[in-house]
């Protein structure tokens, strides 16, 4: 759990997978799912009739007809992978590109742009010599993702933190003429966010070191994923950068790092439901849309899954919005303000952060997985049970009232309030700074006992009570603003008063709603005023 001295708006869960045993346990998820069927092939072409995709085409000629097609190409269009000033055409390291599929797109109208990432060297880590480093234990027990998993069984790895240092960084800037970052080679732009360990010691100058995490591959692989320094400089260069890092000074490079260029679909071309405004019943979803790869694709990919189905079904899509889930904040931001750099999630871009903790994703998403048919009826009967344990506690603390007297002072002195003048209930001693739940509970304690999860739910509901409160007022007043929704066919230059850039934006986003036409860049509120002047008359006529 990262963030633990900060409040529960900001604390998330980080986990290091063995990625064999994961793509493993995921091949024997989906294999075991009753109406999927696994096809291989390299898809070249996207087919299209009357503005619908009706399939796609491979490599080889072979045609797969469907209702639906979603896109998740991660970084394999027209990869092209950089170490030094060598470059080849690769998806990833030793897998084929895909060359044909976004000139396919192009045709079809979109507008293709070009992104870099990268990755770091890998490390045997029988060469790591370990005690020149500090070791980084996880939680103990590890805390699960899942609310569906009660504990992991997996035998635990530590990962090891050591430091870039002056050395390092002579060398690498010794070499910047042999980086494709900085003799123009690159063309496409990279993550603000996650940059290489060239554009670390370039940008941060001022900086003496760097921290560099030494991360277990796997439970039975000795390979180490470094991460931290992220380069596309050329492997004997990597390899001298990195042997003058502390326990690192014998270490054997693996694979050496590289950059990747791979061609995107800008996202402001998406729908809320991340299906394409040009093609009907196509989807995209995460690196195609210009994120960075990992929870952002995986976000993205379970939405636009979701959405597919729902297409055929003829069902109500799932549209998440910026106050119920970080999905929703990611999409919001991806489809209305677009992205020219990989985008990551943080807590920092969500208004309501407080209300989208880690803690209460089950709360606020769980009914919504079962009405779609994701959660089972017996994870769905948990879930009930937990969140009815939670509401009669805090009814509890809020009811139950403490007098003043001898025997409530002598009780609530054993844990710790000194101070006790006035009636008060439980909720209003636990709002104090210093009193703890689980404290509390020991003099007055609930009629039966609770588990871990639902402590937090009930302290962090009371101890954050105004706050929360507050966020839901600003919540209600968004809300007013995304249902004053605005057809997708809104006619905007019949709209006299809008300065030209403020109509190109509008009819390039073309925002669904009034909420989503204010977050876009350059859309002023005299702009919006306009806006709504238009759509109640517009209405009007109509009724």
């Amino acid at each position: 759990m990262l963030n633990t001295r900060k409040g529960p708006a900001v604390r998330a869960l980080r986990a290091q997978a063995d990625r064999v045993l994961y793509k493993l346990e995921m091949r024997k998820t989906i294999e075991a799912q009753e109406n999927i069927d696994i096809l291989q092939g390299m898809v070249t072409r996207v087919l299209e009739k009357n503005g619908k995709v009706i399939g796609v085409e491979t490599g080889l000629g072979i045609r797969y007809l469907s209702k639906t097609v979603i896109l998740t190409t991660g970084t394999f269009l027209k990869g092209l992978i950089h170490i030094g000033l060598k470059n080849f055409p690769a998806g990833r390291a030793g897998e084929f590109p895909s060359m044909e599929l976004s000139d396919s797109l192009r045709d079809l109208g979109f507008q293709i742009g070009r992104l870099k990432t990268g990755t770091p060297p890998r490390i045997d880590g029988r060469s790591i010599d370990f005690s020149k480093t500090i070791i980084q234990h996880g939680d103990e027990p590890p805390i699960p993702f899942s609310y569906s998993t009660e504990k992991i069984i997996n035998p635990q790895l530590p990962c090891y933190l050591t430091y870039t240092n002056a050395e390092t960084h002579k060398i690498i800037k010794d070499n910047l003429d042999r980086s494709p970052l900085y003799c123009g080679v690159i063309e496409g732009v990279g993550p603000r966010y996650c940059p290489s360990i060239e554009d670390k010691v370039v940008r941060f100058s001022e900086k003496e070191r760097h921290q560099i995490f030494l991360e277990p591959e796997g439970l039975n692989t000795t390979e180490y994923y470094a991460n931290g320094i992220s380069t596309s400089l050329p492997a004997d260069v990597q390899l001298k950068f990195i042997h003058t890092i502390s326990g690192l000074e014998k270490a054997k490079m693996i694979r050496p790092g590289y950059a990747i260029e791979y061609d995107f679909v800008p996202p402001t071309q998406l729908k809320p439901t991340l299906e394409t405004k040009i093609i009907e019943n196509l989807f995209n979803a995460g690196q195609i849309n210009g994120t960075s790869g990992y929870e952002e694709a995986a976000a993205q990919g379970l939405i636009a899954g979701i959405n597919a189905v729902a297409k055929i079904k003829d069902t109500e899509p799932l549209i998440l919005n910026r106050s119920e889930a970080y999905i929703g904040v990611l999409i919001d931001d991806l489809i209305t303000k677009g992205t020219k750099e990989p985008y990551r999630m943080f807590t920092s871009r969500a208004e309501y952060r407080l209300l989208l903790r880690h803690d209460n994703a089950d709360l606020r998403l769980r009914e919504k997985g079962y009405k779609i048919g994701l959660v089972s009826s017996a994870e769905y009967g948990i879930f009930m049970k937990k969140r009815e344990s939670i509401e009669k506690e805090i009814n509890r603390l809020k009811t139950k009232r403490i007098r003043p007297t001898k025997e409530a002072k002598t009780r609530v002195g054993e844990i710790g309030i000194t101070e006790i003048n006035a009636e008060a209930t439980l909720s209003q001693l636990l709002k104090r700074p210093d009193v703890e739940y689980k404290r509390l509970i020991e003099a007055y304690p609930p009629a039966e006992p609770l588990t871990n999860e639902v402590m937090e739910q009930v302290e962090i509901g009371i101890k954050y009570e105004g706050y929360i409160q507050r966020q839901l007022i600003e919540v209600e007043r968004f809300k007013g603003l995304e249902e004053k929704r605005i057809p997708l066919n809104f006619d905007y230059d019949k709209i006299k008063g809008f300065s030209r850039e403020v109509k190109e934006k509008l009819k390039d986003i073309r925002p669904v709603s009034i909420g989503q036409a204010t977050r876009i860049s350059g859309i002023t509120p005299a702009a919006v005023s306009i806006l709504l002047v238009a759509l109640e008359r517009e209405y009007g006529r109509k009724k």
